[in-house]
């Protein structure tokens, strides 16, 4: 099952109206997006993506400052956080809650004449994804990039959720060739960043270290959220920048996402890693009890 609809973007700054008024639901199949807008021409836009527990979004107050944040890197408007907030209970609502799902936020730049293009999806997914479990091979691939990309060069829009994303999706296609499952990014220095569509973390003994979003990685929605859990379960954390061979010699790693949740690391370049089994499994119970 599929749900979309089209949102009319609300000024926050005028009174909250009816924001059922403001929804349009539309058939998956109709055309609905106009050729000349932006998102679809150039990728100038930016999105969220929330997975669904039992009927009810994860943590979707993260995801939604997580997009306002990445509106105001783009120059996008604010998106109306409580109009937001609507349109996702509502497709949340919709969704068979004996399944998995996932919930998408796009707003575009639109057709030009100032106003955004806004919409939501949601669909149903298997309630169990098959890397939770196995894992996946990655490779370490170079982003081009250095370590302080944000700082030198703010217009690459680093730390900025955008549409465009063919360079991750050509990465991903990459590590295929290379018999992987997954990537995670390295600076130009030889720092590891993050995954295409995840957060990297690491553990050696009780310490979980995360790359900082600092330089130019995205703020990790289900990396924040474990590593509240971790801190109260007898583990330390820490974001900072983090060296590509401390990533193969850890004592456990991890790619953690919205949708697949915590999945372990099993190979780094043909090297075999460590598997914390029982941590993986803890971890994804605690952020499946989410609502």
């Amino acid at each position: 099952m599929s749900v979309v609809f089209v949102i009319t973007p609300h000024d926050g700054s005028a009174p909250a109206p009816d924001f059922d008024a403001l929804l349009t639901r539309v058939d998956p199949n109709d055309a609905v997006l106009s050729v000349f807008d932006a998102g679809v021409a150039r990728g100038d836009g930016v999105f969220e993506t929330i997975g669904v527990n039992a009927g009810s979004a994860r943590k979707p107050r993260s995801h939604l400052d997580r997009l306002a944040a990445s509106a105001r890197i783009m120059d996008l408007p604010e998106p109306d956080a409580e109009q937001w907030m609507h349109a996702i209970e509502r497709v949340a609502g919709l969704l068979d809650p004996a399944r998995g799902g996932v919930i998408r936020l796009v707003m575009t730049r639109g057709t030009g004449d100032g106003r955004p293009t806004c919409w939501i999806t949601g669909e149903e997914t298997p309630p169990e994804v098959r890397e939770r479990e196995h894992g996946v091979r990655v490779v370490l691939l170079d982003r081009g990039w250095p370590i302080d990309i944000a700082e030198r060069a703010p217009w690459m829009l680093a730390g900025a959720k955008t549409l465009s994303y063919a360079p991750n999706m050509a990465a991903l296609r990459e590590a295929r060739r290379r018999g992987a499952d997954d990537v995670v990014f390295t600076s130009l220095e030889g720092y590891a960043l993050e995954g295409p569509t995840s957060s990297l973390i690491v553990r050696t003994g009780t310490m979980l270290v995360t790359p900082t979003s600092g330089d130019g990685n995205l703020p990790g929605t289900t990396q924040r959220e474990l590593f509240g859990w971790a801190e109260q379960n007898g583990f330390s954390t820490q974001s900072r920048r983090v060296r590509a061979d401390e990533v193969r010699q850890a004592d456990a790693a991890w790619l953690a996402s919205s949708v697949r949740l915590v999945v372990p690391i099993i190979a780094i370049d043909d090297r075999t890693m460590q598997v914390d089994e029982g941590l993986t499994r803890r971890m994804n119970e605690h952020l499946l009890a989410l609502g």
